[in-house]
């Protein structure tokens, strides 16, 4: 869905809760009163390497610039970086200020990220030093889980895989998914406003489980994840993954499948349909990048992939459709990727991303939406990737508003798919403040035991959203009364 302008967001959301900074899992290696302090973290790891941060602080006089260098012991490279200019020498990492960031006060502290490829252990640096100073000083790397992604739970949250053309736990039983967007994730961070467009604690997980959903969809922004210069960082990097995690382990606590998309990516296009000129990840982008997605789907992939109750869905709404001067060529860049026609950026195709997410060992379900953001998916079975895991299903969306938005074309376009895949409509809504058409989804949908997400669980104006909620304890708004009571009549 494309979202109501930030001016809209601004009036409705009111005073902004700012979320404190997350303690996540960590490797860490922590002194008394040395000189400097450096937090080292893994944030995430899959087989071939991991995504780590540093957060150093300086204890001694203010500096204008700093240097930070250590030593990998187990044949770790650095492959890319941010906040910081990074460089490799054998074992020994550099990390150098940006332009931006080189001041740092007496008690200041900066954080700076990195992708590295590993093999076998990862052990952690032992010794870190600022400016040719050692840090830390006096005490020893003191280890913890940092791949753990588990949330408590309660052990009713269903590991999914396609069978045929149905979504099965492992019992065999076949399951539907059923439930809300929860937007925010995915623009809150980029505008430097918070990580979530309001409260995200228990009990706001638990008004939504109240509806009898049981599954909550998470839109993200691959920039924020990867703590990107251009975020603020305490709304990036391990702060941002610290709260995605804490999310996933709510919303499994009450029982709902957490579904993680990459909704807002990298990439300057500004051709017919364009939601920002800008290169940033302030929009919805026609399709993924091969600058970041990568990157990102391969963090997010390796600190889930213990955890196959978490579903992945992979882009938002592509529409190359909108910049390629034919329906081949469309469907092409969307599973090739490369270079695509009216697109000004190296896409990454739905291949190349099923391919770095299987790459990190995630058997995790995968959903792809088609083009026409995502509401058309007439070719989507003769383009679909290759996925050693055999674990893919179509995502589908729809509006009122969006052609294909009638039983005819549905009948004549998704019951085929249904018919070979499952199909999961991540993104059912409607601006008319009622429930009429989505009422209509509903009713084809449950015909066929096929899975669908109301968006979405946020409080603004029902016909901008669309929104389910008038307020975060659950109430529903004349749009949301549909949605609420008709999954509560299915659970009933």
């Amino acid at each position: 869905m494309r979202h109501p302008p930030r001016s809209v967001l601004l009036a409705v959301t009111g005073a902004v809760a700012l979320l404190a900074a997350v303690t996540v899992p960590v490797v860490t290696a922590q002194g008394a009163t040395p000189a400097c302090t450096v937090e080292y973290s893994v944030t995430g790891q899959w087989d071939s390497g991991f995504q780590g941060a540093v957060e150093i602080t300086n204890n001694a006089a203010a500096v204008s610039s700093w240097s930070l260098s250590f030593d990998f012991a187990g044949g770790q490279k650095v492959t890319q970086g941010w906040n910081a200019k990074w460089s490799q020498s054998g074992a020994t990492v550099t990390a150098v200020n940006e332009s931006w960031n080189g001041s740092l006060g007496t008690g200041a502290s900066v954080s700076a990220g990195f992708i590295a490829s590993s093999s076998g252990s990862n052990a952690v640096p032992a010794v870190f030093k600022l400016n040719g100073t050692t840090c830390n000083a006096g005490t020893e790397p003191t280890p913890t889980d940092p791949t753990d992604p588990h949330g408590p739970g309660d052990g009713t949250v269903p590991a999914l895989h396609v069978l045929g053309n149905k979504l099965v736990d492992a019992d065999g039983k076949t399951r539907r998914l059923l439930g809300v967007n929860r937007s925010g994730g995915e623009f809150m961070c980029v505008q430097g406003r918070g990580i979530f467009d309001g409260p995200v604690d228990d009990a706001a997980v638990e008004a939504i489980a109240d509806w009898d959903a049981n599954t909550v969809r998470i839109p993200l922004n691959e920039e924020c994840w990867l703590g990107l210069s251009n975020v603020r960082p305490e709304y990036g990097g391990a702060n941002y993954i610290g709260a995605v995690k804490e999310l996933v382990a709510r919303v499994k606590a009450h029982g709902m499948t957490p579904m993680l998309e990459l909704h807002w990516s990298w990439g300057q296009y500004t051709g017919n349909s364009a939601g920002c000129s800008d290169v940033h990840a302030t929009c919805q982008k026609p399709m993924p990048d091969m600058r970041y997605a990568p990157a990102f789907w391969a963090s997010v992939a390796g600190t889930f992939k213990d955890d196959p109750t978490v579903v992945f869905d992979l882009f938002n709404e592509p529409y190359p459709d909108r910049a390629t001067a034919t329906t081949t060529q469309a469907w092409q860049c969307w599973r090739d990727g490369g270079t695509c026609p009216g697109i000004g950026y190296e896409v990454a195709g739905m291949q190349d991303l099923v391919d770095t997410v299987r790459d990190t060992g995630a058997t995790n379900l995968i959903l792809l939406g088609g083009l026409a953001y995502s509401n058309d998916l007439s070719q989507w079975p003769a383009y679909r990737p290759t996925d050693p895991a055999g674990n893919l299903a179509a995502a589908w969306h729809v509006y009122n508003f969006n052609t294909c938005a009638n039983e005819s074309c549905w009948d004549s376009t998704l019951a085929p798919v249904a018919a070979q895949v499952p199909l999961v409509a991540g993104e059912i809504g409607e601006n008319t403040c009622s429930h009429s058409f989505v009422d209509r989804v509903m009713t084809w949908f449950d015909a066929r035991d096929l899975s669908y997400l109301g968006w979405t669980w946020n409080t603004w104006d029902c016909s901008s959203g669309p929104s389910l909620i008038s307020h975060y304890d659950g109430t529903p708004t004349s749009y949301g009364i549909g949605l609420r009571d008709h999954l509560r009549a299915l659970d009933g």
